[in-house]
């Protein structure tokens, strides 16, 4: 089989991945299938001569999608949205066919350099940092929230002093700006002296809430980041860039490539230290050309139509938490600021695991739990870019409807 056949399948694919985006809201959001459903519908070796295109793409169909929970359903409110724009899914096809590797500025100039440009532009925790303690092989110390679950300045001053009195070495805090959890904003501007004060370097993880920085008037939220030594958010999780695209920020990176910096003369070339190697930046060689993302998607939509988009979300989450606030046998469990509602049945944490067990059943809605402080609530992410007021109306419909129910049997 010949390349100019493949690139009519590639063309057709297209065409399928747009039907099935424009028309997801028509598939159940979570898949019914059970542990080992894929194995029977393949054959049990790959083919020795190739299949024929139209009996793989029926495939996806017969055997990918009953099993794919559709996190771009209106439905899908489960952890955090993931991006998705036809801008980005173009450039993805674009770097998968340039299909460089972008370890350093000679392997191919333009990725490095509008990787450089692109974060330049967008220069206006989570349980990844428990696992760098584990990787690191230090000691982890989670520290506890005020009742607005934000971390303060002189929660941090405590620790650090029973640190160094117990003979530990603190040298590294991670203050979070949207927490996992229930979107909470840790008190950076209080956090941040004392962290310089001790020389603990300060990381300020925004991966879902950095992406709102973008609008103006949530910019407050950031007070205190001068004093941050890194900073990262991911465009991939609410700036409609495709998984997977984390951006970072460093005060000196000189640190970081000092750390990683490892130089075989295969390697090296004439313009080294005029520009960056990201093989430098990170712990695996090769690098994507992921920047091409970014550039599509703050250039076909601007500014002003991302800033819409947030807004829009925020507004959706907001309308949300009326519909809770209007029915008296729930509660909201935590401040809503961004496109997260948190909220429970009152009453016994047991009343809310069952409603969510319910609603998740039914596979109308998605969603997924959280629990802070012993108190376990349910968490309604705006996630889809599909998502509009009628699709939030049906998922409190769906929560509504079986606290009916589930309240109605515990009377009986």
């Amino acid at each position: 089989m010949d390349a100019p056949q493949f690139k009519e399948f590639a063309k057709e694919m297209v065409d399928y991945v747009s039907n099935y985006l424009e028309n997801i809201r028509d598939r159940r959001v979570l898949p019914t299938v059970e542990p080992g459903y894929l194995r029977p519908l393949i054959p049990e070796t790959a083919p020795i001569k190739g299949d024929k295109w139209e009996d793989v793409l029926a495939d996806v169909e017969r055997v990918i999608m009953p099993g794919v929970t559709h996190w771009h359903s209106p439905r899908f409110h489960a952890y955090f949205p993931t991006a998705n724009s036809y801008p980005a899914i173009v450039a993805d096809i674009l770097s998968g066919a340039i299909a460089c590797i972008g370890f350093s500025w000679i392997a191919s100039p333009a990725c490095t350099e509008l990787e450089v440009v692109m974060l330049d532009w967008l220069a206006q925790s989570h349980s990844s940092v428990e696992r760098a303690g584990l990787l690191g092989g230090v000691k982890l110390r989670s520290l506890p929230v005020d009742d607005e679950y934000k971390l303060r300045g002189e929660t941090v001053a405590e620790a650090l002093k029973e640190d160094k009195a117990a003979g530990l070495i603190p040298f590294y805090l991670v203050a979070t700006l949207g927490t996992t959890s229930s979107c909470a904003f840790d008190s950076l501007d209080e956090i941040g002296p004392i962290c310089n004060e001790y020389g603990v370097w300060l990381h300020v993880d925004a991966a879902y809430a950095g992406s709102s920085f973008i609008c103006p008037e949530f910019r407050y939220l950031m007070k205190g980041i001068e004093r941050a030594d890194s900073f990262n958010f991911n465009p991939h999780k609410w700036l409609l860039v495709n998984f997977d695209c984390s951006t970072m920020w460093l005060k000196e990176p000189a640190w970081l490539v000092d750390a990683f910096n490892v130089d075989p003369l295969y390697l090296k070339h004439d313009q080294q230290g005029a520009a960056p190697d990201y093989r430098h930046w990170q712990i695996p060689l090769g690098r994507r050309f992921r920047a091409l993302k970014l550039w599509f998607v703050l250039r076909l939509y601007g500014v002003e139509n991302l800033q819409a988009f947030i807004r829009k979300h925020i507004a959706l989450a907001h309308y949300f938490e009326e519909l809770v606030r209007s029915d008296d046998r729930f509660e909201i469990a935590a401040e809503v600021i961004m496109g997260l509602v948190c909220f429970r049945l009152k009453g016994e944490n047991e009343l809310s695991e069952q409603l969510l067990k319910r609603i998740n059943a039914n596979g109308v809605v998605h969603m997924v739990p959280s629990k802070i402080n012993d108190i376990y609530f349910l968490r309604m992410a705006v996630c889809s870019r599909f998502t509009e007021r009628e699709d939030i109306e049906i998922t409190w419909k769906e929560v509504r409807a079986n606290a009916d129910l589930l309240l109605s049997e515990k009377k009986n």
